[in-house]
């Protein structure tokens, strides 16, 4: 992280949470290794549990930080409607008013583990180097959000916020940008690919290939159940379909979740316009954020395909 980057131990103490709560991944295969049942049952029956660790960290589901904790007062706590009944937490975090990028909105999706909270401070960070603004959205069976999360719910979630974004009186003529961290980059390349009118770029950092390629890698003594895994998630079958919209890999070669070969793989398969393959040498799963570097170059992304970067950098927060 450059010296000049805002608070840099805010993004340290979220990644810091966010890391302990990604181990849960690993503790089944340990728990499991050699007992063939046992792992048959636990991945077919407890997947969503094992996949959607919601509950993690602890207090995940009912504490969550307002951006307001971070410093940041110019922003709307929402609560979105579905059309099959959940009601959605969300947060809208306005930047500079004068910016150039002041019509630019992220649309930004989260791991497997926490809540929206615990990702203001990286949507600080975009505000401040960027320009932007920046649009949370809180899964079904996260936070404070209703509902159990699943693989079709989850989707039908990034549309219905995207739909928001672009029904909104405040948001309707903003350009959007979709932006995914791990399970969120394999939500956001579902709802790219079948958004691509909607959306000018695409950011995605440290996702994988597909869940049951993933289970080898988190899960080694079930790898060969992998079919059993019924929450597929197919991001590689899913991105050659992206033509039309630019896309920025964000790849810690130290990610020690999701092997970084799925990231380079991804890249390879994709058929986007334009694609930038960041590689952040020492990042791992959940501090890859903090990368030399890493909200450079989404703010130079965000000017590559909005044409809208200022000159000088924006006003800090």
């Amino acid at each position: 992280m450059s010296s000049d980057s805002p608070n840099p131990t805010l993004l340290e103490s979220s990644a810091s949470l966010l890391g302990t709560a990604a181990s849960w991944m690993r503790l089944p295969a340990l728990a499991s290794t050699g007992v063939a049942a046992v792992l048959t049952s636990l991945l077919y029956f407890k997947q969503k549990a094992l996949i959607y660790p919601s509950h993690m960290p602890p207090n995940a589901r009912t504490d969550v930080p307002k951006p307001s904790q971070f410093g940041i007062q110019d922003f709307e706590e929402l609560f979105i409607p579905t059309s099959d009944g959940e009601k959605l937490s969300a947060f809208y975090i306005r930047g500079p008013r004068h910016s150039r990028n002041s019509k630019v909105t992220v649309l930004m999706f989260h791991g497997n583990a926490g809540n929206i909270g615990h990702r203001v401070p990286i949507a600080r960070m975009l505000l401040s180097l960027a320009g932007c603004n920046v649009f949370m959205l809180e899964y079904r069976g996260y936070g404070l959000s209703t509902g159990e999360p699943g693989e079709s719910g989850i989707c039908h979630d990034a549309q219905t916020a995207l739909d928001y974004l672009r029904d909104r009186a405040e948001t309707s003529d903003h350009k959007l940008i979709v932006y995914g961290q791990s399970l969120g980059g394999a939500v956001s390349i579902k709802l790219v690919a079948e958004n691509q009118k909607h959306v000018v770029g695409l950011v995605l950092e440290n996702t994988f290939l597909s869940m049951r390629k993933l289970i080898p890698s988190v899960l080694p003594p079930a790898r060969y159940l992998s079919l059993l895994c019924h929450q597929v998630w197919p991001s590689d079958s899913t991105i050659p379909h992206i033509t039309k919209v630019p896309i920025l890999f964000m790849s810690g070669l130290q990610d020690e979740i999701v092997p970084p070969n799925h990231m380079r793989r991804l890249y390879e398969l994709s058929q986007a316009p334009n694609k930038i393959f960041k590689p952040l040498p020492n990042g791992d799963h959940n501090s890859s954020v903090l990368e030399d570097g890493y909200f450079e170059s989404i703010a130079e992304f965000i000017a590559s395909v909005t044409q809208e970067y200022p000159s000088t950098p924006p006003e800090k927060l």
